[in-house]
């Protein structure tokens, strides 16, 4: 039996409101049948790495789909090791599930990136790239990107996260329960080591 299938990658340093609200709107409007969120090990675009090790950042994604049973984390790109190439996760996908529909999850802020991916060209072949935009804002031209998404605009980012985290100021609210509390109890993001 074939489904349609989100593939949403990302850092996750850490996995925040935003991202989820994005998933979940791709999976209504595009009728997912499930979306794959994939941290990836280290992302090419990121030279100075992630602030939380990668299985950190696994287990707040864990923990922040939890109680979602369309949302499944996929830790192929952690287990690979070394830079994550979405290419790569798309070619394996595609080899283990030939008779789904791959849809490509992106926010508009990756999505203006993509002509520099890896093999940017071979993305919409392997999957349908979906961008995620917020109402009223004009969705990022480029080529491969097939479907608009509108999801309520969440004006998070996780590096605001990281920052608030530093200062010793509150993310309720901007992150899962369940992600605040790993991240207090693991002390992530203190330091910026």
């Amino acid at each position: 039996m074939s489904g349609r299938i989100g593939i949403f990658g990302g850092s996750f340093d850490p996995i925040h409101l935003g991202h989820l609200v994005a998933a979940e709107q791709a999976r209504e409007q595009l009728e997912l049948q499930e979306v794959r969120f994939v941290p990836a090990a280290r992302q090419p675009f990121k030279v100075e790495g992630h602030e939380a090790d990668a299985r950190h950042r696994a287990e707040m994604v864990r923990l922040a789909i939890a109680d979602n049973p369309y949302f499944v984390l996929d830790l192929r790109e952690i287990d690979r090791g070394g830079v994550s190439y979405t290419v790569d996760t798309l070619r394996e996908l595609k080899a283990e599930r030939p008779a789904d529909e791959l849809f490509l999850i992106l926010g508009a802020d990756a999505a203006r990136d993509l002509g520099k991916w890896r093999e940017a060209g071979e993305l919409p072949r392997l999957a349908t790239v979906a961008v995620v935009t917020r109402p009223g804002a004009a969705p990022p031209a480029g080529a491969g990107i097939s479907l608009v998404i509108s999801a309520p605009g969440i004006d998070v980012s996780a590096t605001e996260i990281r920052e608030a985290v530093r200062a010793g100021r509150s993310i309720r609210y901007l992150v899962p329960r369940a992600v605040e509390e790993y991240i207090a109890a693991h002390g992530l993001y203190r330091t910026g080591d």
